[in-house]
């Protein structure tokens, strides 16, 4: 059984999933069975911990290890050395960059994957509060492509639905940061897969509550669909 924190955190974690109440949370996160393969005691509870950590920071030790080389529970280890758990966001992020080269969009997802396993921010929410939407797509594009799709004004309100928006700053073909009306900010990122294929990361912040937030990650979704159609056309 995970130390009466942990069990909190996932509680609190299947809490904001599944919107239960916090007794029906609980009940539920209790009775997940343990895992018992391979039979050694000491693999099945350090299988156990693992699941906790994917639990914690939303994302699965497949995805994070393939982008990164490391399961969360390893990051978390490598990050405690460092003294991370006394660091504001900026500074984690600035030291998986540094330290063991992850740069862009996964290095700021360990360092928000990392804050939720120690109980530093709830999920989806900021260090400051307020609460965020991200949403990725990848498309059969260059990534010059896809990046002019994002700064030619004129081709970003034909697939955005007419929201007027101020590039704060870009760095073509990279990153982008864009200016709400409500003073919200979406960053975004650009990455190559391909001479013919490319991703594009957003993390739309500064929201004020997490129904604003799940209201934006559809929004973008169904956005970043009209700018699949829009490409394809093209």
């Amino acid at each position: 059984m995970p130390r009466n924190k942990d069990l909190k955190r996932l509680v609190r974690a299947r809490m904001q999933k599944t919107g239960e109440a916090y007794t029906a949370a609980r009940s539920q996160v209790m009775r997940k069975p343990r895992v018992t393969r391979p039979s050694s005691t000491g693999a099945a509870a350090a299988a156990t911990e693992r699941m906790d950590y994917q639990a914690l920071a939303g994302m699965s030790d497949a995805a994070i290890k393939a982008k990164t080389g490391c399961t969360w529970e390893r990051w978390t280890r490598s990050l405690d050395h460092h003294g991370a758990g006394k660091m504001t966001h900026g500074e984690i992020a600035a030291l998986v960059r540094s330290k063991w080269g992850v740069d862009g969009w996964w290095s700021q997802m360990v360092t928000v994957g990392y804050e939720r396993i120690k109980g530093l921010r709830a999920r989806g929410q900021r260090l400051d509060g307020t609460f965020e939407a991200s949403k990725s797509r990848t498309f059969g594009v260059p990534v010059t492509a896809l990046f002019k799709a994002w700064s030619d004004a004129r081709v970003r309100r034909r697939w955005l639905g007419g929201v007027e928006v101020r590039v704060r700053t870009a760095t073509a073909p990279k990153s982008m940061r864009l200016g709400w009306s409500d003073g919200s900010i979406v960053a975004v990122w650009f990455t190559a897969k391909g001479p013919a294929r490319s991703t594009v990361a957003v993390a739309h912040t500064r929201l004020p509550d997490r129904r604003t937030a799940d209201s934006m990650k559809v929004y973008w979704s169904e956005r970043l669909d009209a700018l699949e159609q829009l490409l394809t056309r093209a």
